[in-house]
């Protein structure tokens, strides 16, 4: 954090100071809302969440080295300085929108239903080919945590690759307010949400809140393969650059090659520079391809040379819980249980279709789906029967709808809990076998993960 002052804050939050004035010329070296990060000269904003309170914490931070705390009510006598205000929740948002309002650095902000995170990564593995880059740390994408993204940049940044995440309406205009995106990217459109989004539509909708505040050169780059996303024809005066597999987008991948579960080579093609470069990609799916193209778009936008941008996509490292390939001494595990929807579980599917020997699903639910629910787990089983894979494993309530989708064509088992799959698996697996496993987060699949890699 560069040139914020306490006088800054309470400027940016309308906020009441308390203190001695002198303090309100103190530059905050960061700002945090974690008492236990709280380092020399740091802002604390005390956010009262669902199981502690952050005011309670404020004498610490104060002996900790803190500069100031931001808070709803007057903390303890002696407690000065701070600054007082209606809602620190609405004040970490206040701060950082002034804070990203005098920061000179290019911001790409990226969403999109699956995908974010690791084109997120992608992106800044490319730009930092050329550019001094701040992203996104793991998926700090809400209304909290990316103005805590936000408040680490410094002067030095000069690009900033943000990942945008929402689940209702509204959300993406008030993020969009605080990061003020140069550049805007959407990985595709898909179920999720899908409770209070209703729909795709509702999904495009929530999520091209996102162009509102580009400014008039900004630049909007979309996944020209998705049927919502490539009715885009001019988007407030701006016409979206396509990635995708298509040879009609602006960008797209060809000679496309699987090594299995290691890597995939595959060609980038830019028509308009009557370009094209060769790709070693050390993480497996086609779905990666996606990501790689998206940050090709984003690199060429932000004058980076194809050489550059190819060795930006090869360095890229896989993000830990997606599409993580494990090896133990029995088995091959693909741990993809960080989250799931309809699109994403398609996806590993025929990531897992791609293994050589028996293939061995081990799904969960899928939340937020809303009132198709049922009708999309179905449709899961039904994509998993035409991959030729060879066992299913399912739990969950909605996934009885998986189980019953699969049909009969192949070794299905379905159980309760997750509990009770766990103790069969030992039986129903066998030697070399390769496992996908994936559910939603609050599946907790992570445990049957460990389970596997300590041989059960």
């Amino acid at each position: 954090m560069d040139g914020m002052t306490l006088s800054d804050v309470v400027l940016a939050t309308n906020g009441t100071f308390y203190g001695d004035k002198k303090d309100l010329q103190k530059e905050i070296t960061g700002i945090t809302i974690d008492s236990r990060q709280v380092e020399e000269g740091n802002l604390f904003i005390a956010i009262k969440g669902e199981r502690v309170d952050g005011h309670d914490f404020i004498p610490a931070i104060r002996n900790a080295g803190a500069v100031a705390s931001v808070c709803e009510r007057q903390p303890d006598s002696g407690m000065e300085p701070y600054v007082l205000v209606d809602s620190t929740l609405q004040a970490i948002k206040d701060i950082a929108r002034y804070y990203r309002s005098n920061m000179p650095v290019k911001v790409i902000g990226v969403s999109g239903s699956v995908g974010k995170t690791s084109a997120k990564e992608m992106i800044a593995s490319v730009l930092s080919e050329k550019h001094y880059v701040l992203k996104t740390i793991g998926n700090f994408n809400n209304e909290i945590g990316m103005p805590l993204t936000l408040f680490r940049l410094t002067r030095e940044h000069e690009a900033a690759v943000v990942e945008m995440g929402i689940s209702d309406f509204g959300e993406m205009h008030r993020l969009s307010q605080i990061a003020r995106p140069d550049i805007c990217v959407i990985t595709n459109i898909g179920q999720c949400h899908l409770d209070k989004l209703g729909d795709r539509d509702g999904v495009y909708r929530a999520k091209s809140e996102m162009f509102e505040f580009l400014p008039r050169d900004g630049i909007i780059i979309l996944n020209g393969d998705d049927d919502i996303l490539s009715r885009a024809a001019m988007i407030n005066g701006i016409r979206p650059l396509f990635f995708g597999l298509g040879h009609q987008n602006d960008i797209y991948a060809e000679n496309i090659v699987p090594q299995g579960l290691e890597k995939i080579y595959f060609e980038i093609v830019i028509p308009s520079k009557n370009e094209r470069f060769r790709v070693e990609l050390n993480q497996p799916g086609r779905h990666m391809i996606y990501n790689a193209l998206a940050a090709a778009a984003v690199g060429m936008s932000l004058g980076l040379k194809s050489e550059q941008i190819k060795r930006g996509i090869e360095k890229n490292e896989k993000v830990k819980g997606r599409v993580n390939i494990i090896q133990t001494d029995k088995w091959t595990i693909i741990d993809d249980c960080y989250n799931a929807n309809p699109v994403s579980m398609k996806a590993s599917l025929d990531l897992l279709a791609e293994a050589s020997g028996r293939k061995v699903a081990i799904l969960g639910d899928m939340l937020e789906l809303g009132k198709d629910e049922e009708i999309l787990h179905k449709e899961v089983g039904s994509y998993l029967a035409e991959k030729g894979i060879d066992l299913l494993l399912c739990s969950g309530r909605l996934s009885r709808q998986t189980y019953e989708g699969a049909g009969d064509g192949l070794s299905k088992y379905y159980f309760e809990t997750r509990e009770e799959m766990m103790r069969k698996i030992p039986v129903l697996l066998k030697p070399t076998d390769t496992i996908l496993i994936k559910a939603s987060h609050g599946m907790h699949f992570e445990k049957i993960v460990l389970m596997l890699e300590t041989d059960c």
